[in-house]
């Protein structure tokens, strides 16, 4: 089993996270005594990639225990106070959205809409265990089709890259029996690409090929890559896949090198008819003027970090969902 794959474990009233801003130099664990401790965890980049959707269901377990002596309305708007506080975090991935609209259906907004506290911590703990669970097994799903993408032998560039789909993907494709290489950008600032994804290869067995962002048209120019595969933090019904930025650039390189670009997301956002209704989230451009917490850029530089990019539909060549592999423009079909 890979490291991220279980990067966040609830142990008594405790979260513990796994600090991916660090890893895998240190394997440090982030402890949170409470919800908001969670929360801030989430925001600060502690958890990255699928990391955020397991913080956020264990951090709504602690905060409905939390609340256990509270009386049913009161604990109910407690863990409604969590959901939104944890939503708020990330913006532009709809997974931690989507976890909370998960948990509060399936307790407070559904049959345990007047639970005393002591019945709402425990409700709430099993619904966490149920959508985790959830999401592995549609992971799953997504990587077989992914992997059956992929032609014995082919080269895939990658970037960044979500922990439950590129884990998912390469054990599917080791069961099919097929041969990979791997190309991985390194994905400033964060190093994501570096760290995450070429350090997950190597655990699985492979022995990835790593470059800086800016050289991904050189290697497609080179024909050093023949596919390129990246995950999605959100796919809108029209077909434009938002993910980490630098994105749009790698699409645009594959198109004009006749590369195949493929989206991996688990389902369109049925909320995002369009680009216009996803929220991009820029987060502090001080960010990119460090590397691993040491400062690159020269006093009086300022930065600018838009975390994630859109790319259109007529960029991508298909959008992999755990339903099934669409065109850009069919993919409302797998909602």
């Amino acid at each position: 089993m890979s490291t991220l794959a279980n990067s966040v474990r609830l142990t008594g009233d405790v979260v513990e996270i796994l600090d991916r801003r660090v890893y895998p130099f240190e394997r440090r664990w982030v402890r949170c005594a409470t919800s908001e401790d969670v929360a801030v965890a989430i925001e600060r980049m502690v958890t990255q990639s699928s990391g955020p959707l397991f913080a956020t269901t264990a951090g709504l377990v602690l905060a409905a225990r939390e609340a256990r002596h509270e009386p049913p309305g009161v604990a109910a708007d407690r863990l409604r106070a969590a959901g939104a506080r944890f939503v708020v975090t990330r913006p532009t991935n709809n997974h931690i959205r989507d976890a909370v609209r998960a948990i509060l259906a399936a307790t407070i907004d559904g049959p345990l809409a007047q639970a005393s506290g002591a019945e709402l911590a425990e409700a709430v703990e099993a619904a966490a265990a149920e959508h985790d669970a959830a999401y592995r097994a549609r992971s799953a799903s997504l990587g077989r089709h992914a992997a059956g993408l992929l032609p014995d032998g082919a080269r895939v560039l990658t970037h960044c890259w979500a922990d439950a789909y590129l884990i998912a993907t390469v054990e599917a494709a080791q069961e099919a029996g097929k041969r990979l290489e791997f190309v991985c950008t390194e994905t400033r600032p964060y190093l994501q690409g570096a760290r995450l994804t070429a350090a997950t290869l190597v655990e699985m067995g492979y022995r990835p090929t790593l470059i800086t962002d800016g050289m991904v048209a050189a290697v497609l120019a080179d024909k050093l890559a023949d596919v390129a595969l990246v995950a999605a933090d959100r796919v809108t019904l029209d077909g434009h896949v938002v993910n980490k930025v630098g994105t749009l650039g790698v699409a645009l390189a594959a198109q004009r090198f006749r590369v195949p670009f493929y989206a991996m997301v688990q389902a369109p956002d049925p909320l995002a008819p369009t680009a216009a209704d996803v929220v991009i989230e820029h987060r502090d451009g001080d960010e990119v003027l460090h590397v691993l917490g040491t400062r690159t850029a020269a006093d009086g530089v300022t930065g600018h970090y838009p975390a994630f990019d859109t790319t259109p539909p007529d960029l991508v060549t298909r959008i992999i969902t755990e339903s099934g592999v669409y065109r850009p423009e069919h993919v409302k079909e797998a909602v």
